[in-house]
């Protein structure tokens, strides 16, 4: 290798990075023993921006497009390296790569349910899950904030701090939430555009944007889905003595289907029973009713023999039996 082949691969006059795959927000170029050629070109493609850094502080920033590198291009960097009539020669720096689509299909969901007070139930514990998009908007601040000069930077190591954040943001709007547990399935595209405009402020903060948030379910734990299943169930009945007449009927009807077995004839006989005290009860009112006494208005006159009191069409006193 000659000496001229040598310093060749020392200086770099082209700059680019092709996304290996999906999850990387932040890329280094590899700069060890190299330095960057006046004059180079850094060529940032779409969805992609690109910014070079000295000494750890971020200089300028690039978006798509190709770009020639000199001292008009690099105003904050020539600055930094106090370059007052221009650069010639060969200069070092670090350039970073940051993925500026959209990273989807990200999930967030509550690892343990959130108690809330709901004004129809009290406090409930409920639990939900969905997804969310976003980007890197501003790779200035998502470097300081969050990359910083490692050398890649994944959707992985951030997707922890969006969760917990997301949990913590929606437990806020829920709870300020006048919309009650039975409403929420109805209305989880206003609740989730709701923590969507919650979470932008904090996305922001890290240089991200928040580009869609969706709930996918709320609901209750187990147990206490169990409890709001039979609140449900004793609502619809309506008059609990007609569901009571009902469900005896079907008893009834399941018993005489089957009266050989031996479960067959218990449901018949407790069956039979219920609906036996369900029919005196429907008829209790009618036997009241009948066994009555009659108002005094009907009875008009007296035993001629002992004065007992009588109806008008009575031709035998009931007490003594003599013809009226």
């Amino acid at each position: 290798m000659t000496l001229r082949q040598f310093l060749s691969k020392q200086l770099i006059d082209v700059i680019q990075w092709n996304e290996p795959g999906d999850g990387v927000l932040a890329w280094r170029y590899p700069m060890e023993d190299m330095e960057i050629q006046n004059g180079g070109q850094l060529t940032v493609r779409e969805s992609q921006m690109a910014a070079f850094v000295n000494e750890g502080r971020i200089a300028d920033v690039f978006g798509p497009g190709l770009h020639t590198l000199a001292t008009r291009n690099l105003p904050l960097l020539t600055d930094l390296l106090h370059w007052e009539t221009g650069f010639e020669s060969p200069f070092k720096s670090d350039v970073y790569f940051f993925s500026t689509r959209l990273q989807m299909d990200q999930k967030w969901g509550t690892a343990t349910p959130i108690t809330l007070r709901e004004k129809e139930f009290g406090a409930v514990r409920l639990r939900g899950y969905g997804i969310y998009s976003y980007r890197v908007a501003d790779p200035r601040k998502f470097f300081v904030q969050v990359s910083g000069t490692r050398e890649s930077y994944y959707v992985s190591d951030l997707e922890g701090q969006l969760r917990e954040t997301i949990v913590a943001r929606m437990t806020d709007v829920f709870a300020a939430s006048d919309v009650s547990f039975l409403d929420m399935a109805a209305n989880q595209a206003a609740l989730g555009q709701k923590v969507a405009q919650a979470l932008q402020p904090t996305f922001a903060a890290l240089g991200l944007e928040l580009d869609q948030f969706v709930v996918e379910n709320i609901s209750l734990p187990d147990e206490l889905q169990k409890v709001m299943d039979q609140r449900i169930g004793v609502s619809m009945a309506g008059d609990l003595g007609r569901y009571t007449q009902f469900q005896a009927a079907q008893a009834l009807g399941t018993a005489a289907a089957n009266p050989g077995g031996a479960a067959g004839a218990g449901v018949g006989v407790g069956a039979g029973v219920a609906m036996g005290q369900t029919m005196m009860a429907a008829v209790a009112p009618v036997a009241t009713v009948a066994a009555a006494p009659a108002a005094p208005g009907a009875r008009e006159k007296f035993c001629v023999g002992c004065g007992t009191a009588m109806p008008k069409v009575a031709k035998f006193c009931p007490e003594c039996g003599k013809a009226q």
